[in-house]
């Protein structure tokens, strides 16, 4: 087992890295960035290192900032989180080079599954399902539109290095095609640096369900159930709950076992999601593999009862997995507290938090890095709260959820708390027949009434 653990992020997730090394007996150091010296992770933590200002391309993602303060500790191995550098090859294999073990996939695995294009095409040819499409890249407009009047419209154009929604254009129609991939195309190379598109059939009102998995250096791979994640805005998600309401086991088992496959074509190492899109009628399609711990990891812990960072640093270690399926008891909702105004098109929010107090009582948990007097810095992801809540069906976790939210006290900032509280007390939320495209037909008016008596 690892002596000392570099966390190599900030906020909510390194806090949680934290309290599971410690649990463990393995020491921890916390990086942090000047805007985040006041941060929890800095004070829990058992060593603390500046690795430079606030922008995080001098900080969080500067490589050699994180090596030296590795380095300088005597760290044995490196905890990425989520966002940052947790999906960046170059980084893994840096970490490699300075024997420094990354706790998450090898750069041949990263590299492999970042590729979005390349990973569809790897997919298709393991036999797990795809989206009907190019399987791979498409280098001319000719082709492109050749597919798509294969395919039929609608379709998708998306960008190979894409991600959060970026670089996407959906096409009704081939007069639509050039421009959506010119303006596709712009958005990908200004936020990847890389402008390489493929097309896939566009899937219509689909639910995205992602597969939890866990994988060692043996070859075995086991699945921990599913988690919802259709809630979205922008393909962001906003809530997420296991089970789905749409599952049923022969599903699940379908899927568990799609996901089990993907895993094993890169010989996957670590904790991941194989996410899917499944249509109305339980057709299912691979999207992607997030080759790192996912922000919702909770809700599947909760009804699982496995700590996945856990398990995580146990793989790194060299340890074996069980290899055996979990399936959930209970259910578990997860909701996102961002310090945003959700009606305002969830502007960011960032300033000081003056009052501050977590919900408690049963199956209710707060993973949350922030604390009254804590000023949210703007240079960040505006995440600052994960609300989990678990009970033995999914109409008491909501009932819980309500609960909890109205304890959860947050003030100074405007945050999406009472979109959350009527979201949940919603009928259209309670049937649980919900679509990635179901916050289009949400009306938030009566939300933002209710929030302002």
């Amino acid at each position: 087992m690892f002596k000392k653990i570099l966390i190599a992020n900030r906020g909510e997730i390194a806090l949680r890295i934290i309290r599971t090394c410690k649990e463990m007996g393995v020491a921890t150091v916390a990086v942090y960035s000047t805007a985040d010296e006041d941060s929890l992770p800095v004070k829990f933590a058992e060593e603390a290192v500046c690795i430079g200002p606030a922008p995080s391309n001098q900080s969080y993602l500067s490589i050699p900032n994180i090596i030296a303060a590795a380095e300088i500790t005597n760290s044995d191995a490196i905890h990425p989180g989520y966002g940052f550098l947790a999906e960046n090859a170059k980084f893994s294999k840096i970490c490699e080079e300075h024997k420094i073990k990354f706790i998450g996939a090898s750069a041949k695995m990263i590299d492999s599954m970042g590729d979005k294009a390349n990973a569809i095409k790897m997919m298709h040819k393991a036999g797990v399902p795809t989206i009907p499409g190019s399987n791979g890249l498409v280098k001319d407009m000719k082709t492109m539109k050749e597919i798509a009047n294969k395919i039929k419209y609608p379709v998708m154009v998306k960008a190979s290095a894409g991600g959060g929604g970026k670089g996407m254009r959906v096409v009704l129609s081939e007069e639509e095609m050039e421009e959506a991939v010119e303006k596709a195309k712009a958005e990908a190379m200004a936020s990847f640096g890389n402008d390489d598109m493929y097309v896939e059939k566009f899937v219509e009102d689909p639910r995205h369900i992602e597969i939890q998995i866990a994988g060692d250096q043996y070859g075995r791979v086991s699945h921990l159930s599913e988690r919802d994640c259709s809630i979205q805005r922008r393909h962001q998600k906003l809530v997420e709950e296991v089970p789905s309401p749409f599952m049923t086991p022969k599903l699940r088992e379908r899927m568990g076992k799609a996901a089990i496959k993907a895993a094993k074509a890169v010989r996957y190492e670590g904790v991941g999601t194989v996410e899917f899109l499944v249509d109305k009628k339980g057709a299912f399609y691979f999207m992607e593999m997030n080759t790192r711990i996912q922000v919702e990891h909770p809700i599947t812990e909760e009804v699982t009862n496995y700590d996945l960072v856990k398990e995580q640093i146990k793989i790194a270690a060299g340890e074996k997995i069980s290899g055996k399926n979990l399936l959930p008891i209970g259910h578990a909702i997860e909701c996102r507290i961002n310090a945003e105004d959700p009606y305002n098109d969830f502007r960011p929010c960032p300033g000081q938090i003056t009052n501050f107090h977590k919900p408690g009582g049963h199956g209710v948990r707060v993973d949350t890095h922030v604390y009254s007097g804590y000023s949210i810095p703007p240079h960040y992801d505006s995440l600052i709260a994960k609300l989990i809540c678990v009970a033995q069906t999914r109409e008491e976790a909501i009932a819980k959820m309500v609960r909890a939210l109205e304890e959860f006290i947050l003030e100074g900032v405007k945050t999406t708390k009472p979109f959350h509280e009527y979201l949940m007390k919603s009928e259209a939320f309670a049937t649980g027949k919900y679509t990635t495209k179901f916050l289009d037909d949400f009306d938030l008016s009566e939300a933002e009434q209710e929030a302002q008596q």
